[in-house]
């Protein structure tokens, strides 16, 4: 029947190749399932159709059956009144009701294994729909996993390069301080040479002074 066989197509469709083949899978995956839920709401349909078809075959099998045993009856009757060209009319009629009987048996026979074929595929359909639903929800997880690796993985490679920037910073800082330091040594021990000169001249001359002192003295003793 033609209504299988994309249906067939589908439900033989091999999920794993498909997606080996995609440049996105996450994106095959939802197309492959919207189109499978497509299908499965159209094969749905087709199955309520056939159910429809068989609950009407069944009446009309019914109907039938009652018209041949009517005119089985009708047959009955006209023989037992000597009427036999009534009964040969009868069982005319009798034999045009088992003919429509046959072939509306056949129907319903043909309407039935449409049924089970089609409930079949449709288990199938959703047997495969779930699993391409699990899959999708395991590649949904495994997506959310990677960029929380990946937020990770940013935030400390950050972390790595701000305490790198600090410990500069510490460094820098140090050798600043190391600067001052020498700078302050440095001035300071100017400042004391400084006065140490100063007390120095002032020994000189304080000498200095004596010695003139000294050579007046011995001058005027002359």
């Amino acid at each position: 029947m033609s209504i299988f066989s994309r249906l067939a197509d589908i439900i033989n469709a091999n999920l794993n190749s498909l997606l080996d083949k995609a440049e996105d899978p996450a994106k095959m995956v939802r197309l492959i399932i919207q189109e499978m839920e497509d299908e499965l709401v159209r094969e749905r349909s087709n199955l309520a159709r056939f159910l429809a078809e068989k609950k009407d075959v069944l009446r009309q099998i019914e109907r039938h059956r009652e018209r041949v045993a009517e005119w089985q009856g009708k047959a009955e009757l006209a023989l037992s009144r000597e009427r036999e060209d009534l009964a040969r009319a009868a069982l005319l009629e009798k034999s045009k009701q088992s003919e429509l009987l046959k072939a509306l048996e056949h129907e319903h026979e043909a309407v039935a294994e449409g049924i089970n074929k089609l409930s079949e595929a449709i288990g199938a359909l959703e047997a495969k729909l779930v699993d391409a639903r699990s899959r999708q929800q395991a590649m949904q997880l495994r997506e959310r996993s990677a960029q929380s690796r990946i937020k990770v993985q940013e935030r400390v490679r950050h972390s790595e390069t701000s305490s790198s920037v600090d410990k500069f910073d510490r460094m820098e800082r140090k050798i600043d301080e190391l600067e001052s330091r020498a700078d302050l040594y440095s001035q300071s021990k100017g400042l004391e040479q400084s006065f140490a000169e100063l007390e120095v001249d002032d020994a000189i001359n304080r000498e200095l002074d004596t010695l003139k002192a000294n050579m007046n003295k011995k001058s005027e003793e002359r």
